[in-house]
C-alpha cells in the first residue's frame, strides 16, 4: 500500500519547517508520519535540543491520531475536561500542546502529520505550519 506521504513531499516538508526555523533563529528537530504514524522523514538541526527527537515524532503521531493538531487538544485534556489524563493511558506516546500539525490530501483525507519541537508551543506551532503550507503546495 502506498503511503500518503512521499518522501519528496516529506522532505519539502522538512524543508520549508527548516527555512521558518532558521528565520525565527530556533533550531528544531521536525518529523514528518504518514496516515499510520509511521516516520516518513526526521531532521534535527545543529544546536538544536536533543530532547526534542522523541517529543516532535509524538507530536506528529499524536496529530494523526486524533486527526487535529496538537494545539487544540490543550483545552480537552485540562482537569475535569473530557480527555483528562488521555495521555497517560499511551506509555508517553501521545504529546498534548502545540507543535503538531496534521496534512490532509487535497480532497481532505488525513495524509499524516508534522511534529516539531525545540522552541516555545507557539514558535514549535508556527514552523509546524510552514511545514503544513509546503505539503498543501
Amino acid at each position: 500500500m502506498a503511503r500518503n506521504v512521499t518522501l519528496a513531499q516529506a522532505e519539502a516538508v522538512i524543508e520549508a519547517c527548516k527555512a521558518e526555523a532558521a528565520s525565527i533563529g530556533q533550531p528544531m528537530n521536525i518529523a514528518v508520519v504518514d496516515d499510520g504514524g509511521n516516520l516518513v522523514a526526521f531532521a534535527a538541526m545543529d544546536d538544536t535540543k536533543l530532547i526534542g527527537e522523541s517529543i516532535s515524532q509524538r507530536k506528529a503521531l499524536t496529530a494523526v491520531l486524533f486527526q487535529m493538531d496538537t494545539r487544540d487538544l490543550v483545552p480537552l485534556v485540562q482537569p475535569g475536561a473530557p480527555l483528562y489524563g488521555i495521555e497517560s493511558t499511551s506509555e508517553g506516546r501521545l504529546v498534548v500542546f502545540g507543535g503538531g500539525v496534521l496534512l490532509r490530501t487535497p480532497d481532505g483525507q488525513v495524509a499524516g502529520g508534522v511534529g516539531v519541537s525545540a522552541g516555545s508551543v507557539e514558535e514549535d506551532h508556527q514552523v509546524a505550519e510552514a511545514g503544513r503550507k509546503a505539503f498543501a503546495g
